[in-house]
């Protein structure tokens, strides 16, 4: 027996009433408020308006939501569709089961329609929204916690998480908490590329490329350590396989885009700068906030109020 240890809830859903309210959902509503509310912050810093980060989400998340769910049922199947199990648990998106990788695919479809119908670049906004969106991962991962699941292998460390539930096949033991794992590392991949973005003015979609790419280097080891049943290509579980694809492709973007379009752009957000102007001081402190320095376009974006 652990003398320390992290223990597991003991139930992921309380009742209000007839309303149940699971933990699960709560950390991905919560996810998805931050992500908006920091990647709100980034987009007034560049020179968007407040609002139409929140807009465009509104495109995103059903999106995302529904790519997350469908990556789920298709590469684990058949805990929806072979014999014995109800395929209508296959909409039971409370009780778990959402893949980052249709998450994210089918949400940047969906921010790519909302953009476009306010004329936007789709490369600017991913750039505006991508440490939010790390943030928001590493909030939803409590939501394993409390549903105990996506442990990792069996461990005697002091930070051991405590499984007690022996459903769905669980064994009750001790395992490395690969929930908080990766909980963790996306708080470090936000922070990454926030520092990035101040230091390099990344631009062009490099910002979320980056958040891409960092996360995929964190998704492979940490993925490698579960215990969870998964599908196996040369004896490498498949999400490891992805995380390598994705990785390079998300590399191969930044080299190219950085030769081909380099810096950040000049506007994002069309019709912005015809509108009122903002103080000096306050576009200064908007960008001091959201991106922890002030940069030159601001300032060139202030001047004219002074002229005018």
């Amino acid at each position: 027996m652990n003398l320390a240890y992290i223990p597991s809830p003991s139930h992921g859903v309380q009742y209000l009433g007839p309303i149940p309210l699971r933990a699960y959902a709560f950390c991905i509503i919560i996810g998805v408020f931050v992500a908006v509310w920091f990647g709100n912050r980034r987009w007034i810093a560049r020179g968007g308006q407040s609002g139409t980060v929140a807009d465009i989400a509104v495109w995103a998340v059903p999106f995302g939501l529904v790519g997350g769910r469908l990556y789920h049922v298709i590469t684990d199947y058949e805990l929806y569709f072979s014999e014995g199990r109800d395929w209508v648990d296959a909409f039971k998106v409370w009780e778990g089961g959402l893949g980052i990788w249709g998450a994210i695919a089918l949400g940047a479809l969906g921010a790519w329609i909302g953009a476009r119908r306010r004329g936007i670049p789709m490369p600017a906004y991913a750039d505006a929204v991508a440490p939010g969106i790390a943030f928001a991962q590493a909030i939803g991962r409590w939501g394993n916690w409390f549903n105990q699941e996506l442990y990792g292998r069996e461990t005697h460390l002091p930070w051991a998480l405590h499984i007690t539930s022996s459903e769905g096949g669980r064994v009750p033991g001790y395992y490395h908490p690969t929930f908080l794992y990766e909980s963790l590392w996306c708080v470090g991949v936000g922070l990454l590329v926030i520092w990035a973005d101040r230091r390099f003015k990344l631009g062009h979609g490099r910002a979320f490329a980056l958040y891409v790419a960092a996360y995929c280097v964190g998704r492979g080891w940490i993925e490698y350590m579960r215990v969870d049943d998964a599908h196996h290509i040369l004896g490498l579980r498949l999400n490891d396989w992805t995380a390598l694809l994705v990785f390079l492709l998300a590399v191969a973007y930044i080299v190219v885009s950085s030769k081909k379009r380099p810096g950040r752009e000049a506007v994002v957000e069309p019709g912005v700068s015809d509108g009122p102007v903002k103080d000096t001081e306050a576009v200064k402190d908007t960008e001091t906030d959201a991106d922890g320095d002030a940069d030159a376009e601001g300032e060139e974006k202030a001047a004219p109020a002074e002229k005018s």
